[in-house]
């Protein structure tokens, strides 16, 4: 799961600065037990040494090793019955001096070999929700929230059914791809007006796909492009802002047809359609246009990767912002 490198660096400050509180917290323990025990400070030290003259035991040569092996273990085993003994005695809770690290697993490096390991993973699934709070607002885009009431029960011709109904079908479909998103998703096309779901049910996958530890990466399309053409013109392209588009493994494009199209805007929507598609990382584009004029807008390639690699989800029905007011 490729997560930003901003949420990463986060991520890694935050496990860093937990290891650092739990070693202060460790020294602390020790420095009051110490304190209240001298004799506990002389018995680590003491086990210590005798890790030490046992590694010497076993590494004896020309005589048989195992008289003097024997010899340092009872000492190592009577120094720790009389460590559990003070411990007891001083009413001390269960692994006070245990020095354990803030994570069991990886010692709070972050990796076990060369992955990563859950205690990181973890924190990164926090900060990115954090950053997908702050892109798409409130917070109460969730499934939970959504609201079919809003949209009419009557039949239309249009739609050859009701606008709840068809909204029913879209909102069950969207919440089992969240449920069950997985790198072979595929791709989503929401289109329709303004203001019958369609950013909503985007947040609400983003939120939902998110906390299952997958990496989302969430933008109007004219605020991708904007992006882009930023890094045409500065002399250093700050390519970290651009690289998450192309490596999250979820995309969703919202208001695609509400940006200013030219050539450069076109190039480089194709080429981030199409880096995905190549590499089977699932994408969510939403749109306001009519199907028939994203050809003559953008280019016959974009139609075709649209209407071609993506389900279309039509959503039809009154503007439904005015009946939450």
């Amino acid at each position: 799961m490729a997560y930003s490198e901003q949420v990463l660096h986060r991520a890694r400050a935050r496990l860093e600065q937990a290891k650092a509180e739990r070693e202060q917290e460790n020294a602390a323990h020790r420095a009051d037990a110490y304190a209240r025990y001298p004799r506990l400070a002389e018995i680590d030290n003491e086990l210590r040494r005798t890790m030490a003259e046992l590694m010497a035991a076993a590494l004896q040569r020309g005589e048989d090793p195992s008289q003097a092996v024997a010899a340092v273990r009872e000492k190592n085993l009577a120094l720790q019955r009389e460590r559990s003994w003070i411990l007891e005695a001083g009413d001390f809770d269960d692994g006070y001096l245990d020095d354990t690290p803030v994570c069991t697993k990886c010692g709070g490096r972050g990796y076990v070999g060369a992955q990563m390991c859950s205690c990181l993973r973890e924190l990164c699934r926090q900060e990115q929700k954090k950053e997908l709070t702050s892109l798409l607002g409130s917070g109460r885009e969730t499934f939970e929230n959504f609201r079919l009431d809003l949209y009419p029960a009557e039949y239309s011709e249009s739609v050859r059914t009701s606008p709840r109904a068809l909204m029913q079908r879209n909102f069950n479909h969207c919440r089992k791809y969240a449920q069950n998103f997985t790198m072979q998703s595929g791709n989503m096309l929401f289109s329709g007006a303004t203001g019958l779901g369609k950013t909503y049910l985007s947040a609400c996958i983003a939120r939902a796909v998110a906390d299952r530890g997958y990496s989302v990466s969430y933008a109007p399309v004219a605020e991708l492009l904007a992006a882009f053409e930023a890094d045409k013109f500065r002399p250093q392209p700050d390519v970290s802002r651009t690289a998450d588009y192309f490596s999250s493994d979820l995309l969703i494009l919202d208001d695609l047809g509400t940006e200013m199209t030219t050539q450069f805007a076109v190039s480089a929507l194709y080429q981030l359609l199409n880096s995905r598609l190549l590499e089977n990382r699932p994408t969510i584009v939403s749109t306001n246009l009519p199907l028939g004029d994203i050809a003559p807008r953008y280019s016959a390639q974009i139609y075709s990767r649209l209407l071609g690699a993506y389900r279309l989800y039509k959503f039809y029905g009154d503007d439904i912002r005015f009946k939450l007011k």
